[in-house]
C-alpha cells in the first residue's frame, strides 16, 4: 500500500466506505460505475466508463486488497471503494513455456498456480498463491498449450462453487444490505 495511503488511513480511521462505484472485469479492466450507471443496470451488462489513465490504473494495483469476508477493494487514501467483480479478483496473463507457464495478474503481481478448473460457461480459472483468477481472453493459446502439455489439468466446476471454494464475494455490499441476484 503507498505511503501516501497509510498516512490519510491514520489522519482519518472513521470514512464511510464505497460500494458499486467501481468495477473489474474478465479482462483486467476498472470500470467507474456513477449513480447513473449503477441505476442503469448491474455490471458486467452496463460497465460504465473504462478507466483509462495509466497512472490511476497503476495506483489502483497498488492498493488493491482483499478484507476478511473475501470482498475486494481499492484503498484510495482514507476510503476503501469495494469492487464488483464481474468473474474473478485476479486476471491472469499466462507467458513462458507450456511445461512452466508464467502467471502475471492485470495488476502485475507474479503468482503460481496450484489448480486450475474450467465453468460451466468453458472459462479456464487458475487458482495460486495469491487467489482465484481467470485467464485473459487474448492468452487461452497459451493457456491450452499448458493443458495439452499436462502442465496443468482443468477441474470442471460450477462457477458459483468455485468463488465459494476461494472465499470471493463478487459484489460487495455494507453489512446488513442485500445484493440482488
Amino acid at each position: 500500500m503507498d505511503a501516501i495511503v497509510e498516512a490519510a488511513l491514520k489522519k482519518w480511521p472513521n470514512v464511510p466506505h464505497c460500494y458499486g462505484w467501481l468495477a473489474l472485469d474478465a479482462r483486467g479492466d476498472w470500470y467507474m460505475r456513477d449513480d447513473r450507471t449503477q441505476a442503469a443496470g448491474r455490471f458486467p451488462d452496463i460497465k460504465g466508463s473504462r478507466i483509462e489513465h495509466d497512472k490511476l490504473r497503476e495506483f489502483i494495483a497498488r492498493n488493491y486488497a482483499v478484507d476478511e469476508r473475501g470482498a475486494w477493494f481499492f484503498q484510495n487514501g482514507p476510503q476503501r471503494v469495494y469492487v464488483e467483480l464481474e468473474a474473478a479478483p485476479w486476471v491472469w496473463r499466462v507467458s513462458g513455456a507450456p511445461g512452466a507457464p508464467v502467471l502475471a495478474s492485470h495488476t502485475g503481481r507474479v503468482a503460481q498456480a496450484e489448480g486450475t478448473f474450467v465453468d460451466e460457461s468453458g472459462r479456464l480459472f487458475v487458482g495460486t498463491d495469491i487467489g482465484l483468477g481467470i485467464v485473459h481472453t487474448l492468452d487461452m493459446e497459451a493457456a491450452s498449450d499448458a493443458v495439452e502439455h499436462g502442465t496443468w489439468r482443468p477441474e470442471e466446476v460450477h462457477f458459483e462453487s468455485l468463488v465459494a471454494r476461494f472465499g470471493v464475494l463478487l459484489r460487495p455490499a455494507p453489512a446488513g444490505a442485500s445484493t440482488p441476484a
